[in-house]
């Protein structure tokens, strides 16, 4: 698993961990023993249990094993899986397509009852705009997807769109103005998708905050993230797309929305924003 700095990927390692450690505990073997047993140098059950490593499936069976429980593997390769899970670098997500990346999440997408989204640096996908979309995707196929199914992908974020119509879904979105003054795609682009904000926030499900760009400021940007309920953080990254499901992470993500919408503007003023932006497109 690719490396990362979330305490939700690392407490869960060390939960993992820590099973392994309590099974060697319950076997009466040492670590020289274990290691002897599985055909390891002995240093790597000491990164395996202080978390430094992630095992792999075939080191949990051989570690089950060698303890003598050979019947829990199955259940610790499915802790491992779900921690594999929380990380998941982008060229990995996206080997198949860009796509298969957007049909990923409508699952989620569907079972989720309240969203909040903030975002620093796009507009959020389900507001863009099939153009939006169109620059921003082909943007991200040509940096580092070797499939080019773009125009697939897009018509599947627009499908996904329809969450916003249908069933009772309830959505708060807050993004940084500087977000309404640059986009990947040309002025047309842009000046479309400042309608389109203008026009998705008049609906009674939701609530759209603009964070003006000011001195004096309470909360910094942070990176963008969305919050499905109060289920699950998602948070897209430079390497990766995380998923965060500790509540107290998600307690976390939840206190700092809330910081940020203060400081946003909404209704009439939020729509002052949206056309002095519009006004500035060269």
């Amino acid at each position: 698993m690719a490396a990362t700095s979330s305490s939700s990927v690392q407490h869960a390692r060390q939960a993992l961990a820590a099973q392994l450690r309590e099974m060697q505990r319950d076997a009466g073997i040492n670590g020289q023993e274990l290691a002897a047993a599985c055909g390891w140098y002995p240093s790597k059950v000491s990164r395996l249990l202080n978390a430094h490593t992630p095992p792999s499936e075939e080191d949990v069976q051989q570690w089950c094993r060698a303890c003598g429980v050979p019947e829990r593997a199955a259940d610790l390769i499915a802790s491992l899986r779900a921690v594999t899970g929380m990380f998941i670098d982008w060229r990995r997500m996206e080997r198949a397509g860009l796509k298969q990346a957007q049909l990923a999440v409508l699952p989620l997408f569907d079972r989720t009852r309240r969203f909040r989204a903030y975002s620093s640096w796009l507009v959020p996908g389900l507001l863009q705009t099939r153009a939006y979309t169109t620059s921003v995707l082909r943007a991200v196929q040509r940096r580092r997807v070797a499939v080019d199914d773009v125009d697939a992908a897009v018509s599947a974020r627009m499908d996904r769109q329809r969450i916003l119509y249908e069933g009772d879904h309830q959505f708060a979105f807050l993004v940084e103005e500087s977000v309404l003054r640059s986009c990947l795609g040309d002025a047309e682009a842009l000046r479309g998708q400042l309608d389109h904000l203008a026009t998705v926030a008049a609906l009674p499900n939701v609530s759209l905050g603009i964070i003006p760009m000011a001195v004096g400021r309470v909360r910094m940007p942070v990176e963008g993230f969305w919050i499905f309920d109060t289920a699950q953080v998602n948070v897209e990254l430079v390497s990766g797309y995380l998923t965060i499901t500790r509540p107290s992470e998600i307690s976390a993500y939840a206190d700092t929305f809330a910081e940020l919408a203060e400081q946003a503007v909404y209704g009439a003023a939020a729509r002052d924003l949206l056309r002095q932006a519009g006004r500035g497109i060269a």
